[in-house]
């Protein structure tokens, strides 16, 4: 498992093991939740993304490494570690365009270059013992110095703070839908203006 390459959307979905989600929507009632409770979660959700082997044996301190590194990462983005953050409060961040909160974030998972079989180039490669997370620590590390980071965001919804990859052209985007925290935050804001 150890060249195994990922995108940024199997670190959203890491990110998003953590659901802070507190609204209702079309009759749904969200309730935060953690789906990293456990080493069988874990290794099941390493296991789903191909991550990791069937049957590979996890230990507590893995599981722990994994929090730590989700936790991290989220606050890298709540402290606008991705250079166009939105502050916990849903405001506007001023960002940390030259890096240090992720750099900081990816601190305790050891970096180093190692020579890719396909492309005959040099990539950054992880080492940390911990299986399945070096593919996440990879990526991160090699969108942050690619740019591509910079389009990883929280939604800027109080009440949802899901993590999102920004499609929109200008990369300006604040909530993780325009249907649900999109909509839901211009109607509360419309309707505030129409109150006051």
């Amino acid at each position: 498992m150890d060249d195994v390459v990922v995108d940024l959307g199997v670190v959203e979905q890491f990110l998003n093991t953590l659901d802070r989600r507190t609204f209702s929507w079309h009759g749904e009632n969200f309730v935060p939740s953690d789906a990293l409770t456990s080493v069988e979660d874990l290794s099941a959700w390493l296991e789903k993304r191909g991550l990791a082997t069937a049957g590979l044996e996890l230990r507590p301190s893995d599981l722990a490494a994994a929090v730590a590194l989700r936790g991290a990462l989220r606050e890298a983005l709540t402290d606008g570690g991705n250079g166009y953050g939105y502050g916990e409060g849903g405001g506007y961040g001023e960002g940390d365009s030259d890096g240090t909160a992720v750099a900081q974030a990816l601190a305790a998972f050891p970096l180093r270059l190692a020579p890719d079989p396909t492309s005959g180039r040099l990539r950054i490669a992880a080492a940390s013992g911990v299986a399945g997370l070096d593919a996440i620590v990879e990526t991160v590390a090699s969108s942050v110095a690619g740019g591509g980071w910079n389009r990883m965001k929280l939604c800027s919804s109080a009440d949802c703070r899901r993590a999102f990859y920004d499609t929109s052209r200008n990369g300006g985007g604040r909530w993780c839908t325009m249907k649900a925290c999109g909509n839901r935050n211009k109607t509360r804001a419309y309707r505030s203006r129409q109150a006051g």
